[in-house]
């Protein structure tokens, strides 16, 4: 972070969104796909639950269909519930 930050390119995402992603990417390597694989699931997942979340705060899906796509999209990718 040091390093990025020296060169003006410190991370500008929530700090959940991050954790959300890292969590995915360590799951999804310790089930046995390469890094790049899990890079690629991680940020699928970020922008998958960025959009639920979105498509709530504007009133498309109501509280109980953006906790169910959370729970179906971490079961997709993580394998648990």
């Amino acid at each position: 972070m040091k390093q990025l930050k020296a060169h003006e390119l410190d991370c500008t995402i929530s700090r959940e969104t991050l954790e959300g992603k890292v969590k995915v990417f360590a799951e999804c390597v310790q089930r046995g796909f390469t890094p790049l694989r899990s890079e690629i699931m991680a940020a699928y997942y970020v922008a998958e639950n960025d959009a639920a979340k979105d498509a709530f705060e504007t009133g498309l899906i109501t509280e109980g269909e953006l906790r169910q796509r959370q729970l179906d999209l971490a079961r997709i990718l993580t394998g648990s519930a």
